[in-house]
């Protein structure tokens, strides 16, 4: 937790960011206008921190297991001690539990689903809506090859009851009125779900911010090509995302222990220079962004995979820079 302390009378500015105790951290900054709405009850400001909306500027969800500490980047001015949170289920308007203390740090709720962040102080209250919170299903929650009815298959380790440091720690639950839920600018929850023709709801996938961030920024990128200082939306059409275990064993020339599986890895085709086609100068195109893109930031460094076939390009963020043609 961080503390500012402004020199004008009366402003005490608190920037909650308690890191989460798993390793899906996602910031959001705030977009153009944001800041004029921020969030005011009498004595009461709160809006996102500079750095909220991530490295790409375009993440638009935030991730958390129930009843964790939330990394959750908000500026609050007023009089703090008073400032009471809690969390209200998208769709609602009743919050869940009682209000904590804002200086205590905030803890997700303990049913999974998506939650807006609610703020009171002497009896005004003011519905945060982003960003959203996304609680997770536990891994835990996996029995055998399913959870909840949905079959995803095995992770390593799972037949013998051992966690994988690399298995993801907890999956979305996406039911069907969720899909259109925007991750970023360009991505929505429906790009994550397995397209492994399974009529079980809810869905689960696995979700790597840092792909999210990664792909908004390489989406960035080649826009910025153009030189227009408003450049249109890039065309892309995403071919694969998140893949149950189940379903990836299933796929033709997967690898056993892909990416996909982690929530950390996509199959892109792009149309980056926007002739209406896609093909393999398209693929080129997105490579070098990707080389561009993890040259600024390296720790978004992955795997890419370029496949002429398809004209797709397979982008992740294992971590360490790996490179392949298929």
């Amino acid at each position: 937790m961080r503390r500012r302390f402004e020199t004008r009378p009366r402003r005490i500015t608190l920037v909650v960011s308690v890191m989460a105790a798993v390793a899906y951290v996602t910031f959001f900054r705030p977009a153009e206008g944001l800041g004029a709405r921020s969030v005011r009850l009498g004595a009461l400001a709160a809006y996102p921190a500079a750095d909220a909306f991530g490295k790409s500027g375009r993440l638009r969800m935030r991730f958390a297991l129930p009843g964790v500490p939330v990394d959750y980047p908000i500026e609050v001015q007023g009089g703090l001690a008073d400032v009471r949170y809690s969390w209200v289920a998208r769709g609602d308007s009743v919050a869940t539990g009682q209000p904590r203390p804002l200086v205590d740090g905030l803890i997700a709720p303990d049913a999974p689903g998506f939650y807006h962040l609610q703020l009171s102080l002497d009896g005004e209250r003011r519905l945060v809506t982003d960003p959203p919170l996304a609680v997770m299903v536990p891994r835990s929650e996996k029995k055998g090859p399913e959870l909840n009815g949905y079959k995803m298959g095995y992770y390593r380790g799972d037949r013998a009851r051992r966690t994988d440091p690399e298995a993801p720690a907890g999956f979305v639950q996406i039911d069907t009125m969720d899909v259109d839920l925007p991750l970023s600018a360009n991505l929505r929850l429906a790009h994550f779900i397995t397209h492994d023709r399974q009529s079980t709801w809810p869905r689960y996938a696995a979700v790597d911010p840092r792909l999210i961030d990664k792909v908004e920024l390489i989406l960035s990128e080649i826009a910025s090509w153009t030189g227009a200082s408003d450049p249109d939306p890039v065309p892309f059409d995403v071919h694969s995302a998140f893949r149950t275990p189940l379903h990836n064993r299933l796929v033709r020339s997967s690898a056993r222990d892909s990416r996909h599986q982690l929530g950390d890895a996509i199959d892109i085709a792009v149309d980056a220079n926007r002739d209406g086609r896609v093909n393999s100068r398209d693929a080129r195109l997105v490579a070098l962004a990707v080389d561009i893109v993890e040259r600024s930031h390296p720790d978004l460094v992955g795997g890419m995979g370029v496949y002429s076939r398809g004209s797709y390009v397979h982008i992740d963020a294992r971590g360490k820079k790996v490179r392949w043609r298929g």
